[in-house]
């Protein structure tokens, strides 16, 4: 989870100040600092900010080229890195149409820690906030954060009808002092990389390739709940996750996926479905794990699941032998896939 505090946003701004004092800390180097991340701009107070503003959802390998600058110029200046973004997401604010995201707002926070930046700010994203102009809303940027510069992606728009495009935010800049630099789109051989795409190869079991976009394997975790417990009946005991709705889900089926538990990693054998040779009138699909080599009790802990590959699909078998014997052949697959990745 981002690292917070009773009173983060104090500790933030009092974090923030103290790095651009010389006489307190050495040079910014992103390996010194603790990232810390606030949900509230209106009790955020920065000096000489370094800014990008965007979802960053899933912080994908074209949100880390902006990313990467950001840390490496601001640190160079000797001045905070910050990434202002939202949730919900605000694209399902103004339709109406969830979007079921890549990443919550504190695994957000998390990638983006690593990559050296020093204040994520999550604001809530409302229709009122939707409103308001991009003078209005910069002028508030420059007075919580001190703004001095700001780099936006290629096609970055904000304020009322996205009218603070590139050029409107350098002549708002020019006026309240801060400087705009446009960094360009990140592609590959397929195009430009998005987390619009991503989200769709996720939900159609395309881990691999989301995997390749993303620049790590996706993951979905939770604590591990108790289950009817038909998998212990026929040897193959597996973890109930109790996983974030509001991420994307990979299509139903059963995945080769990397599972840690605290600082143990196993292989398992996952299933995501309705597990329809017991319960076909399921409808909101389970995640269960099988993991390889394992025989504790592991209830109320949290586990997490890198998925590195799709196996096959959901199937309902009409006895309990066949499914037997398939989960032996989805183990042993799992077993050669990931055994040749080590």
């Amino acid at each position: 989870m981002g690292k917070q505090s009773p009173n983060h946003e104090e500790i933030a701004s009092v974090a923030a100040k103290r790095l651009l004092r010389n006489d307190t800390m050495p040079p910014l180097k992103a390996a010194f600092y603790i990232m810390l991340h606030t949900r509230s701009l209106e009790k955020t107070s920065l000096q000489n900010s370094w800014l990008t503003i965007g979802v960053f959802d899933g912080v994908h390998r074209g949100h880390r080229e902006i990313i990467q600058k950001i840390v490496r110029e601001a640190h160079a200046a000797n001045a905070p890195a910050v990434v202002l973004t939202f949730d919900p997401h605000p694209a399902s604010v103004l339709t109406g149409r969830e979007i079921q995201c890549l990443t919550t707002p504190d695994e957000r926070a998390d990638l983006l820690g690593a990559l050296g930046v020093d204040v994520v700010i999550t604001q809530r994203f409302t229709r009122e906030l939707s409103t308001a102009t991009a003078h209005q809303y910069m002028s508030t940027l420059k007075q919580r954060l001190g703004l001095s510069r700001l780099l936006i992606g290629y096609d970055f728009a904000l304020g009322k009808g996205r009218e603070g495009n590139a050029t409107r935010l350098t002549e708002i800049g020019s006026e309240l002092g801060y400087t705009v630099e446009v960094v360009p789109a990140v592609s590959d051989e397929s195009g430009v990389i998005s987390s619009t795409e991503i989200r769709k190869l996720i939900t159609t079991g395309n881990v691999r390739e989301a995997a390749t976009l993303l620049g790590y394997p996706y993951s979905l975790g939770g604590i591990i709940i108790r289950g009817a417990g038909r998998g212990k009946k026929i040897n193959f005991p597996t973890a109930n996750i109790d996983y974030p709705k509001q991420k994307s889900t990979p299509t139903n089926g059963i995945y080769a996926c990397w599972a840690h538990l605290g600082n143990e990693i196993f292989m398992a054998a996952t299933n995501i479905g309705l597990n329809p040779t017991f319960t076909p009138e399921r409808q909101t699909p389970s995640l269960e794990a099988y993991l390889l080599d394992f025989d504790r009790d592991i209830y109320g802990e949290t586990l997490k699941l890198d998925f590195i590959a799709r196996l096959r699909d959901e199937i309902r078998y009409t006895t309990v032998d066949a499914l037997v014997n398939q989960i032996h052949d989805d183990v042993n697959q799992t077993r050669a896939l990931l055994s040749a990745l080590r």
